[in-house]
Formats: C-alpha cells, sequence, structure tokens
C-alpha cells in the first residue's frame, strides 16, 4: 500500500492509495489546493469549513459538468451510429434498385 503526503488548506494530510497510485493523488492533492486557493482568494468562505465545503461544492459542481458532457457526447455518438447505420441501410437498397434495373434492362436488349 502506497501512501502519499498532501497538503491542503496548510495542512498535511498522509494519504494510503494503492500502489502504483502515489503520483495520481499527488496530483490530485495539488489540484484540490489550487481550487482552494483560488476560492479562498475570492474571499468566499467565512471560515475554514466554510472554505472546505465551498471547494467541495465546486469540485462537484465540475465533476457534474464533466457527465453531463460525457451523457450528451454519448448522445450525439449513438445518433451518428443511427444515422451510419440507416445510411448504410439505404445504400444497400439502393445497390438492390441498381441491380434489378440492370437484369430488366438486360431482358429489354434480349428481346
Amino acid at each position: 500500500m502506497g501512501e502519499v503526503n498532501i497538503k491542503v488548506g496548510g495542512r498535511n494530510y498522509g494519504i494510503s492509495c494503492q500502489d502504483g497510485q502515489e503520483q495520481r493523488v499527488h496530483d490530485l492533492g495539488i489540484y484540490v489546493e489550487q481550487r482552494l486557493n483560488s476560492i479562498a482568494q475570492a474571499g468566499a468562505a467565512t471560515n475554514e469549513n466554510h472554505l472546505l465545503v465551498l471547494t467541495a461544492l465546486m469540485l462537484s459542481d465540475e465533476v457534474f459538468d464533466l457527465k453531463d458532457n460525457i451523457g450528451a457526447t454519448s448522445q450525439q455518438l449513438e445518433s451518428a451510429k443511427a444515422n451510419q447505420n440507416h445510411e448504410e441501410e439505404v445504400a444497400g437498397a439502393i445497390n438492390q434498385l441498381a441491380e434489378r434495373i440492370d437484369q430488366i434492362a438486360k431482358r429489354i436488349q434480349a428481346a
């Protein structure tokens, strides 16, 4: 089990993580600290607890926005796949009609 020391809100925390995930946890800690500092600099919080809650809310908002974007992108991808399948069906039908027209033309020429 790995262990990483991160600093959030001016305090150090020892965080346990899976082996190999140390750099990821370290990077996450830096990101949280940056977001916390930006909220603190804006003067939006009245005390440390309020600052932590605001930071958690801001990070949650980012996660929700990303989930919404992923959902919209997935829907667009599904729609594109459906359109592609429809186009393939239309192309197949056109090819069948072209073959039938060729057969009719051959019969007419033979007559």
